[in-house]
């Protein structure tokens, strides 16, 4: 049973909310932002605008694929105010593979981070989910890009008022897309240590950003085991089949058209992709 908080926004606000983001997205033009429309709202708003969205486009036809997982550094935590990562939801028209042609113009405002993907083979459920009970679940890990958006304005034209994380989160995370590549790799069979996992990102050839694994709460694992646990506040558990993007170790890079972005992830591979 969930023993998350009831949101504060009625049901026919939520939906508006809901409504306002799927408009965002399909005319590319950002809408206002919900922290000041709503300054009484919190956490568990924005993921109840998030989850009314999601079932939007699930009612259309889209189907859930997994999760991804934002603010993992406790840089970032600091930089908006928060004390904890926060989560999205992955849909199946999101995926492209390694090497795609991703269409610039389905985005609004484009950046894209480097992270590890784990795939599971079993379902995992809170509350006591530990870093090895992911592993033990995992079926393969591998390297991966996620493309992050941002469907409400990230500055007020009128204000200048910064979104808050109210806002990215209402905003399913500020997830966009994902694209799988790399070398999968079991866990179990890796003599590395996952936390040493690096990646040099490039932009049209040029290095942008670097960064290594072990910036996700120590362990990319921990933090699919704080999903886990996360989730369950809300009676849902991790599935067998789910991809869970377990939070980058690079600061977000912009991107734009004609932008080529590869990851480097050494003897793991790479992954890559386009912007036409």
């Amino acid at each position: 049973m969930s023993d998350a908080p009831a949101p504060t926004l009625s049901a026919e606000q939520l939906a508006d909310a809901a409504r306002q983001l799927d408009e965002a997205e399909r005319t590319r033009v950002p809408c206002a932002q919900f922290s000041q429309r709503y300054p009484g709202m919190g956490i568990d708003d924005a993921y109840a605008i998030q989850a009314a969205w999601m079932q939007r486009k699930q009612a259309r036809g889209r189907r859930a694929i997994g999760h991804k997982i934002g603010l993992t550094s406790k840089a970032m935590q600091r930089a908006v105010n928060i004390a904890e990562p926060d989560f999205g939801t992955l849909l199946d028209d999101m995926l492209f593979r390694d090497g795609a042609s991703l269409p610039a113009d389905r985005f609004l405002q484009l950046r894209i981070e480097a992270e590890l993907a784990f795939v599971l083979a079993r379902p995992l459920a809170g509350p006591h989910c530990t870093l090895y009970d992911v592993l033990d679940a995992t079926a393969y890990v591998t390297p991966a890009l996620e493309v992050l958006d941002a469907r409400i304005q990230r500055v007020d034209p009128e204000t200048g008022r910064t979104r808050t994380v109210i806002d990215t989160i209402s905003d399913n995370a500020a997830n966009a897309a994902l694209v799988l590549g790399g070398r999968p790799f079991k866990p179990a069979l890796l003599d590395a240590d996952l936390r040493r996992i690096g990646a040099i990102v490039t932009r049209n050839g040029d290095v942008e950003e670097t960064g290594l694994a072990a910036g996700v709460l120590n362990h990319p694992a921990n933090g699919v085991a704080w999903l886990a646990n996360r989730l369950h506040r809300h009676g849902i558990a991790l599935q067998a089949g789910e991809v869970v993007l377990a939070g980058s170790f690079i600061r977000p890079i912009d991107v734009g058209r004609g932008d080529t972005i590869v990851a480097d992830y050494g003897e793991f591979g790479t992954v890559a992709c386009h912007f036409g």
